[in-house]
């Protein structure tokens, strides 16, 4: 039995006292409720609205889950990502909002028309490409994963909001023969034994950790990307907080040129990437600055 209250303001009391912050207490009471997830104006005018015994078991549950560090978006299911809901379970990586930054860079260095052709490497729930196909409809996107779970995830998203990206399964670019005008990836970058992995047990562990030093994948992509890219196509890759200059690095040495690093909101360098088959070019590190 629930040692709270049976209405809504007590509820949101609890699990403050419980541990959870104003967003996620009112998220998960929302959830209980049936109600759409953004709607706490609801909660604020109907603090004294009932809560059954049912809805108050569940409650009960999901804080305690969330307690156990499981993430927000596995418990009610959804996670907003770029303007888009997105259904996502532990079968994909809860998506970051530090993802948005590779979005806004795609949408910033490739021209509206002609058709660009862009292919998202990992895809996961299918975050990245469905947020290019929601902005650039005329684009053809595709997006590639290794899991048929994640793929599952990814082509019901793509059903549910009705964008059109091909998804495929498959390692990284094997045999993938292009060529595209760009490939955008968060690939896992996490080193095998960082600390912080401890944190993160119930999302998957292989669209997590990359090798002893987290680059393993990063430097698969890298290597195989020019001959998949177009003429001048552009390669963007999410990163850790202490990897952009290994990245930059790893482009540099395979070809791309100027390589440039992107800072997500809280100002750490979270992206980096460049451009194929340019002769000459300047490293330019930290453009936005």
């Amino acid at each position: 039995m629930a040692d709270f209250a049976p209405t809504v303001r007590a509820a949101l009391d609890w699990a403050r006292q419980r541990g959870l912050d104003r967003t996620e207490a009112q998220t998960l009471v929302l959830h209980a409720l049936g109600k759409p997830l953004h709607a706490s104006a609801w909660l604020l005018a109907h603090g004294d609205a009932p809560l059954d015994g049912t809805t108050q078991d569940q409650l009960t549950a999901w804080v305690a889950r969330r307690l156990a560090s499981e993430p927000l978006a596995y418990i009610t299911g959804r996670k907003a990502f770029y303007g888009l809901e997105l259904a996502v379970d532990a079968r994909v990586l809860d998506p970051r909002a530090d993802t948005e930054t590779l979005v806004d860079w795609a949408l910033e260095v490739l021209p509206e028309a002609p058709i660009q052709r862009v292919l998202d490497l990992g895809t996961g729930s299918g975050a990245i490409a469905l947020a290019l196909q929601q902005a650039r409809p005329h684009w053809q996107i595709q997006a590639i994963d290794r899991s048929a779970d994640a793929l599952s995830v990814a082509r019901e998203n793509a059903r549910r909001l009705q964008l059109p990206v091909r998804f495929h399964e498959g390692s990284w670019l094997t045999g993938f023969a292009g060529p595209v005008d760009a490939i955008v990836s968060n690939p896992p970058y996490i080193a095998a034994a960082d600390p912080h992995l401890a944190a993160l047990t119930h999302e998957p562990l292989d669209a997590l950790a990359s090798g002893a030093d987290g680059l393993d994948d990063l430097r698969q992509i890298v290597a195989a990307a020019g001959p998949c890219l177009a003429p001048r196509g552009w390669l963007l890759l999410e990163h850790g907080h202490d990897q952009a200059a290994a990245v930059r690095a790893l482009l540099q040495d395979a070809g791309f040129t100027p390589v440039q690093s992107r800072r997500d909101l809280a100002g750490i360098e979270r992206c980096s990437g460049g451009q194929y088959g340019i002769a000459t070019g300047t490293v330019a590190v930290n453009p936005n600055d």
